[in-house]
């Protein structure tokens, strides 16, 4: 296969990003409702008005979700690479400053007055449920900047940029599948092809599990836990993009699977952004989008400064 032009890449890049805030944003207002409720509102796809807000989210809002995965993004790029002191110290701002929606699992490590290098780990010890999908959907910024370097490099940070805050394998495992599938897409082949590589690549451990809700015959009703745990989330958003043939019926799929419906549709709108491109990401939902920085001043990124970071960071 020809190896795509810088443009398409960037392109590609540019969906990946902008599609999970998309989706992020689109998910929000309807998290943890019933199933089928985005459509049940919006039936017609294309007619606009998705971007609806509610839920205490103000239409087009991003959540933790985009908003850590900015701090993520920004982390990389003013430092160089990967500086994992950094990129808690951000998350630890972030978290004092109250924002709307944060995690009980991320909260209670950030907050917990550990070193970055053993709060998730000591929260791990003590709880024994560290297998959130936190870690997840945040995913996309380092996904970008280190799929430039292979398979192995890119899975190996997203284990590291996840283990801040999860301290079970698990979900370092998880987040690792992630980058590689957006990596993959990248380059414009079909991630959905690259599961079994990516499978392959996991800790002994943790594969099964993988290998089960990446199947191609899996669906979220076969699910044994809430999506958001970190498996279930995953396998959810890799259905959406199985079953759909563009973004928005990709993003819109992953709602109306009820639950955590911004995480999975971030997650579900970072794949579909990465192989549709930029151009599939429906304009209508772009220009309302905006991102919060509880911690930050009063700084509110919007698709802009998202595409800024995504063309950088690629």
């Amino acid at each position: 296969m020809t190896a795509p032009s810088r443009t398409e890449r960037t392109e590609r890049a540019l969906g990946a990003l902008l599609g999970s805030a998309v989706g992020d944003a689109l998910g929000a207002p309807f998290e943890f409702g019933p199933e089928g409720a985005f459509s049940a509102r919006f039936p017609h796809p294309g007619h606009g008005g998705e971007l609806c807000g509610g839920g205490g989210w103000d239409p087009g809002e991003a959540t933790d979700d985009t908003q850590m995965a900015v701090l993520t993004a920004e982390s990389l790029l003013e430092r160089g690479g990967l500086d994992l002191p950094d990129v808690f110290r951000r998350f630890q701002r972030w978290a004092a400053a109250g924002p709307k929606d944060i995690g009980l699992q991320t909260e209670a490590v950030l907050t917990s007055g550990a070193p970055w290098d053993t709060a998730a780990a000591l929260h791990f010890r003590t709880n024994q449920r560290a297998a959130g999908n936190g870690a997840l959907m945040r995913a996309t910024p380092s996904a970008l900047h280190f799929a430039r370097h292979g398979r192995a490099a890119t899975m190996d940070a997203a284990r590291h940029l996840s283990a801040l805050t999860h301290g079970d394998p698990a979900a370092w495992e998880g987040t690792a599948v992630l980058h590689e599938l957006i990596r993959v897409a990248l380059t414009g082949e079909d991630p959905l092809i690259a599961v079994p590589d990516a499978l392959a690549a996991l800790h002994p451990d943790h594969r099964a599990r993988y290998t089960t809700v990446l199947a191609p015959d899996w669906h979220p009703d076969r699910a044994t836990e809430f999506n958001g745990a970190v498996w279930p989330c995953l396998g959810s958003a890799v259905w959406a993009l199985r079953t759909t043939t563009s973004y928005e019926e990709a993003v819109r799929a992953a709602i109306d699977l009820g639950g955590d419906t911004d995480t999975v549709a971030a997650v579900a709108g970072a794949l579909a952004g990465a192989v549709y491109g930029i151009d599939a990401v429906p304009k209508r939902w772009t220009e309302l989008l905006h991102v919060p920085l509880p911690g930050f001043g009063d700084r509110v990124l919007r698709a802009r400064e998202l595409a800024d970071l995504a063309q950088r960071l690629a």
